[in-house]
């Protein structure tokens, strides 16, 4: 793949050729790839509403369901690399965006955290539309990145962007009915060492701990008991694993014009990230983040095995997200299929070498008086 960061949209609906979305331009303008290749606007830019112009603060927000994965080992510098593979699937129309930046603070214009590795990663799988993932992926990172305690709290700020992402985006429908859908989103920020990723919806990030899948996220169906006992609590209601009898995810961003959903008040539907974080250490080899499709055929440490065997081969992220995605196509994944392979090291994953189990044998006191029985026996 080339350059560095990328912005991935896909609109033409019938192609399945899957071919990589070509990088940001400077100028920072949305683009996708025709079927010959050649760069075009996307069919809809998205205009900074009036409600986006003031300055971003974090909300209070209380961070009372994110978990921190147990870490071991010495301090370790990540070597950051990605890669991303889109492909509409079987469906008529392309609904997921991701972002693929590898230079966060670069890219955004801050001297912040320049002198440690820092990098942003997002899968945003939009439905009804995907004007909420569009909105989404340009502007969560900035609400991130214009916090003005950005990179302090920063699983805080993280939670707070989505927060005002699912705001600002409800102010923008208000303005423009058009653009009425909704997303899930999940997002992975590197800084330094530190992982975090938070998620809306049922997309996933694992993370490949020396051959061992960590999940990163956890799927928000609304069957889950977690989930149905916030959405009762707040007056919705889950039928045949359904939100309201209409969604099959617990928590996204928009969907504001269905009703039942979401009010200034609150509402079943939540867009309050799920996050957990972990310190990378030299075990940590990649981190895979997928929209739903790819989960559908693959479980987590089916993806890893998978994943890990085509880095050993070729070493590379972009590869390794094709790779992926071909997979899930063979394995009739019905869902349009997005995926971002990030490598934490240079070299490829090792051949991991299974101790050989030490066997210990014993007689127990009954086969010893057998044994001695027999040999008496030879002896007369």
């Amino acid at each position: 793949m080339k350059g560095n960061d990328e912005f991935g949209c896909l609109d033409n609906p019938i192609t399945s050729e899957g071919k990589p979305p070509n990088p940001r331009t400077p100028s920072f303008g949305l683009q996708s790839p025709t079927t010959d290749g050649v760069l075009k606007p996307c069919k809809k830019s998205l205009v900074r509403h009036p409600s986006l112009q003031v300055k971003s603060k974090a909300l209070d927000i209380a961070i009372g369901n994110g978990y921190e994965v147990e870490n071991r080992g010495a301090e370790f510098t990540p070597i950051i690399r990605s890669g991303a593979w889109a492909d509409i699937g079987f469906r008529t129309r392309m609904e997921d965006v991701y972002l693929r930046i590898d230079d966060f603070t670069h890219d955004y214009g801050l001297k912040k955290c320049a002198d440690v590795p820092n990098a942003f990663y997002g899968v945003f799988d939009g439905h009804g539309g995907k004007h909420a993932a569009d909105f989404a992926c340009y502007h969560l990172p900035r609400f991130i990145v214009e916090d003005q305690n950005f990179p302090e709290e920063i699983e805080r700020i993280v939670a707070s962007a989505f927060l005002q992402t699912d705001t600002a985006f409800a102010e923008a429908c208000a303005l423009d009915s058009a653009l009425a859908s909704g997303a899930t989103a999940l997002t992975a920020l590197v800084l330094g060492r530190m992982l975090v990723v938070a998620n809306v919806g049922d997309c996933r990030a694992v993370l490949c701990r020396r051959g061992k899948a960590i999940e990163m996220s956890r799927d928000h169906k609304p069957n889950c008991n977690r989930e149905r006992k916030r959405i009762e609590a707040l007056g919705g209601s889950v039928y045949d694993g359904y939100l309201n009898g209409q969604l099959n995810v617990a928590r996204a961003l928009g969907d504001w014009h269905i009703e039942g959903m979401k009010d200034a008040n609150g509402g079943p539907l939540s867009a309050e990230p799920e996050l957990m974080t972990a310190d990378l250490t030299e075990e940590d080899e990649f981190l895979i983040i997928g929209c739903d499709g790819l989960w559908d055929v693959f479980r987590s440490q089916n993806a890893v095995d998978f994943a890990r065997r085509r880095l050993q081969e070729h070493n590379d992220p972009a590869m390794c997200s094709k790779d992926l995605v071909d997979e899930a196509l063979k394995r009739k994944s019905e869902d349009n299929l997005t995926v971002v392979v990030v490598c934490f090291q240079s070299n490829p994953p090792p051949n991991l070498v299974a101790p050989r189990a030490r066997v210990r044998r014993s007689f127990s006191a009954e086969g010893l008086r057998e044994l001695q029985s027999l040999l008496d026996g030879l002896g007369n």
